[in-house]
């Protein structure tokens, strides 16, 4: 088959483009038409789509397989890894598949715990975490696997890692942040951010590793109901109540979900080198929400 040569994501970066990315998740099942209806509905808006792991802790077709259909129809893929469900054997070789069809960008995350999903009796695996898998895929760039052994054709990719600016306490972040720099972590895309305030404190931080590149996530939010469960059920989210407010009093909340998402997203761009758009479900929102970021 034929594929595109190169890499989006790292070229305009490496240009200083300000990038626009987002997720499909991938589904419960065979059909893969909602992948190709968001694909074409997005594709010439967003710089890379990543394809979500099992997102969440819930079962669904491989992040491999979609990474490999987003390639084959001319988009830019980001392979999300987590290390919740494969060892390091299981990895490498996932790996070496997407990078056989061309996939250039990983996502290395250590994933949300088993017990957060549909499947908690299953067994978390945990073998390596991200700094780890980092490490591989970066010895898979030089021709090597984990154990040192010479590979039939080196790998290519650009990889990439999470981060948390609104942690608390953000130290810990921190502290994993320049681990993953200096274990070979090019780019990161953050958790989504809904405090510009908690961010600076972040940017203050990373403003002095010029050479990494991030990625600030934008979560669109469609309704304060959805809000409070997110602050309920997702580690790591806190939604501020004056937001949650906004939502609830909205005569349209989704239209302020979108304004709400422009709004700091607007903030956040002269911090960044562009942004992660996260809107699940409401998929179809994203250009409403990229036409009112846009706005002069």
């Amino acid at each position: 088959m034929n594929f595109k040569s190169g890499n989006k994501l790292k070229e305009s970066l490496a240009a200083g483009a300000f990038v626009y990315t987002s997720e499909i998740s991938p589904e419960r099942g065979t059909d893969i038409s909602k992948m190709k209806s968001i694909y074409e509905l997005l594709k010439n808006r967003i710089t890379a789509f990543n394809i979500t792991d099992n997102q969440g802790a819930n079962m669904k077709m491989s992040s491999l397989a979609g990474a490999i259909y987003i390639k084959q129809s001319g988009g830019e893929p980001i392979f999300q890894q987590t290390c919740r469900d494969r060892n390091r054997m299981a990895l490498e070789s996932d790996l070496l598949g997407a990078a056989a069809f061309q996939v250039k960008n990983v996502l290395a995350l250590t994933g949300d715990h088993i017990s957060f999903g549909d499947h908690k009796h299953a067994r978390a695996v945990y073998d390596i975490d991200s700094v780890n898998l980092i490490e591989i895929i970066k010895g898979l760039n030089s021709g090597v696997d984990m154990n040192g052994n010479k590979l039939n054709g080196a790998a290519d990719f650009y990889i990439g890692a999470a981060v948390n600016p609104e942690s608390v306490p953000l130290e810990p972040q921190l502290i994993k942040f320049e681990k993953k720099i200096a274990a070979g972590c090019g780019f990161f895309q953050t958790q989504a951010v809904f405090s510009v305030e908690k961010f600076n404190k972040f940017y203050d931080f990373y403003k002095n590793y010029k050479d990494t590149k991030i990625i600030a996530g934008i979560y669109i939010l469609k309704s304060g109901k959805t809000a409070r469960f997110m602050n309920k059920a997702i580690p790591g989210i806190y939604i501020p109540e004056t937001l949650i407010g906004e939502l609830e009093n909205a005569v349209d909340p989704a239209k302020k979900g979108v304004e709400i998402a422009a709004r700091i997203a607007r903030e956040l761009k002269p911090l960044v080198h562009g942004i992660h758009i996260m809107a699940y479900g409401i998929e179809d929102k994203i250009p409403y929400f990229l036409d009112e970021f846009e706005k002069k």
